[in-house]
């Protein structure tokens, strides 16, 4: 394991690496990290760990919060066209994989490791990550005519895999090509291309290219709507360019700037994303179950914005107290996504506070949510206390 001295860049994002052929780790970490990248990883995961309980709707209720109609609607998935919060989850991963992405190439190219090594890591990391994702689904069960085959980690490995194989054969203005060519390629493909008995460009949920073709070949069940997969076959064309676009704005670290200069350039490029996707809209709709281009470029406005105020905040201005919840869960992010699936944490939380949930009356749900994140933030923080990570 490489050690990083303290004399690191702070406007790099470094990334665990482990010399190991194992193809799951239990890493001990003690390189510096950037921690603004951990604390957004972990806020944003922190939505899914809350997501069963109610936690924050609960809190809401509980505060008398306005608008609580309106904080429910953001907290579920746009029913096809248009985006909610909730929509920015799996893009804000993404752009975090591909925040980290080029220092995690740079490191191992510094350790020696010669370029079959290193891409017979990539490759080696989106087979495990697709095998978890397909035992996730409960493939085990072997009940194929009624299984999902995609998921959300088969969608961050096949996105992984290409974005980090153009990173790593490519210079920066191939990058910037591809990713563009992935953006216009996949508008050009849902426009021109007609669906049988719908004919061309039809962004409806039955007459769109995206579901015709899962339709076609896509075996299983589909999720989330019917005539279709929101992480099908051809949706995953731009999610490959919401890692290259989190690649790119990595870059803006790396300059010998300020870190002003590149907390705006972030903020800036995070306005004009958003512009430029709002604009594209118009043709090309922002819909979240087909990824199209349009909300891809809107959503890597929100995930730069986001990410220059937790690098502003947390490691330039050295407010850290407050994000050390978040850093906890970004450290392990996919380890609490697939425990969550498999261990009764409800179960355990109201071992501990189900007394007290019986007599809470009116804020049952409440203190039942609370004592579900609890227990799974504590079994994070008993492994970042022991500084174990679980590492693909």
């Amino acid at each position: 394991m490489k050690q990083m001295n303290e004399s690191t860049p702070a406007g790099l994002p470094a990334v665990t690496e482990v010399d190991s052929d194992m193809p799951i780790q239990l890493v001990k970490d003690t390189r510096r990290r950037l921690a603004s990248i951990d604390a957004l990883r972990g806020f944003d995961m922190f939505w899914l760990m809350q997501d069963e309980t109610g936690l924050m709707l609960a809190l809401a209720a509980l505060l008398h919060l306005p608008y609580q109609d309106v904080l429910a609607r953001q907290l579920d998935h746009t029913p096809w066209v248009g985006i909610t919060a909730w929509d920015m989850i799996a893009p804000l991963f993404l752009f975090i994989v591909g925040l980290t992405l080029p220092l995690s190439l740079e490191s191992r190219h510094e350790k020696g490791e010669s370029d079959g090594k290193i891409v017979g890591h990539i490759l080696r990391r989106t087979f495990v990550l697709i095998l978890l994702g397909l035992v996730y689904n409960g493939i085990l069960q072997m009940q194929f005519a009624d299984f999902r085959y995609t998921g959300v980690l088969q969608r961050i490995a096949l996105s992984y895999v290409f974005a980090a194989l153009i990173t790593f054969f490519c210079k920066t203005r191939g990058q910037i090509a591809w990713t563009i060519a992935l953006l216009v390629g996949y508008w050009a493909i849902m426009v021109l291309i007609p669906v049988p008995g719908f004919g061309y460009n039809v962004m409806t949920p039955q007459g769109n290219l995206e579901g015709y073709i899962d339709r076609l070949f896509l075996p299983g069940k589909f999720c989330c709507y019917i005539f279709g997969d929101n992480e099908g076959y051809l949706s995953t064309i731009p999610s490959i360019a919401t890692v290259m676009l989190g690649v790119l704005s990595s870059y803006l670290l790396k300059f010998r700037r300020s870190d002003q200069w590149k907390t705006m350039a972030l903020l800036a490029g995070g306005v004009a994303s958003i512009l430029l996707g709002l604009l594209w809209s118009i043709w090309f709709p922002i819909i979240t179950r087909l990824w199209t281009s349009s909300y891809t470029l809107l959503c890597n406005g929100v995930c730069m914005i986001l990410f220059a105020l937790f690098f502003w905040i947390i490691d330039v201005k050295g407010y850290k107290k407050w994000a050390f919840f978040f850093i906890v869960i970004g450290l392990n992010p996919l380890l609490i996504y697939v425990l969550q699936e498999l261990i009764d944490f409800k179960g355990i939380g109201l071992g501990f506070l189900g007394g007290i949930a019986s007599h809470a009356g009116a804020q049952q749900l409440l203190i039942t949510a609370i004592g579900t994140v609890a227990a799974k933030w504590l079994l994070l923080y008993f492994l970042y206390r022991q500084k174990i990570f679980i590492k693909t």
